[in-house]
């Protein structure tokens, strides 16, 4: 199985090849340098989850379709298999275990939020919605100035098309599941 970074790097490179767009092009419409784009394109980067949305905005695809995996008629997901994508200086790992590589309109993520971590998202695309569980863990979730706490055994829904924000507030790595809904 390719690592993460070489399926994020086939798919960055094969969708803006279709779109017909330059490096040039994608770094003025994503606002990510074209260095570090080539970087990324070549497997040899270690793009952070806010440079991957920044991307699939600027092509204005959803955020999945830079983490979709080759197609199988069925699959077995070992998240201890998967690379994460990595923020707050790898605090937050977000593990994509089904991601919308079938225009399902939905993925499925798997989180772990260290101790103290936070992660300050970008808006998804147009009418996207976020469902998350957390099975371990309080979270502080932040959305349209408003703070909510989701702790172990909670859930929450909220419209994820806007900026958000992700803290653990408390000192034990938070475990949680995700699901974005794209309509």
């Amino acid at each position: 199985m390719d690592s993460m970074n070489q399926i994020v790097a086939k798919n960055i490179k094969r969708l803006r090849e279709k779109n017909k767009l330059s490096m040039d092009e994608l770094s003025k419409l994503s606002g990510v340098s074209k260095s570090m784009l080539s970087q990324i394109e070549r497997g040899e980067g270690n793009p952070t989850i806010s440079t991957l949305w920044k991307i699939s905005n600027g092509m204005n695809v959803p955020f999945d379709a830079l983490t979709v995996r080759p197609e199988s008629p069925y699959e077995i997901v070992k998240t201890s298999e998967l690379q994460p994508l990595l923020e707050d200086g790898g605090k937050v790992k977000n593990y994509s275990i089904f991601p919308d590589d079938d225009n399902r309109r939905f993925a499925v993520y798997y989180l772990e939020l260290d101790g103290g971590s936070y992660w300050e998202s970008e808006p998804h695309l147009r009418g996207t919605t976020e469902f998350i569980t957390i099975f371990k863990g309080n979270i502080e979730i932040e959305t349209e100035g408003q703070r909510f706490s989701v702790a172990t055994g909670e859930s929450i829904r909220f419209k994820a098309d806007r900026v958000h924000s992700y803290r653990n507030v408390g000192d034990e790595t938070a475990i949680l599941h995700m699901i974005l809904f794209n309509p």
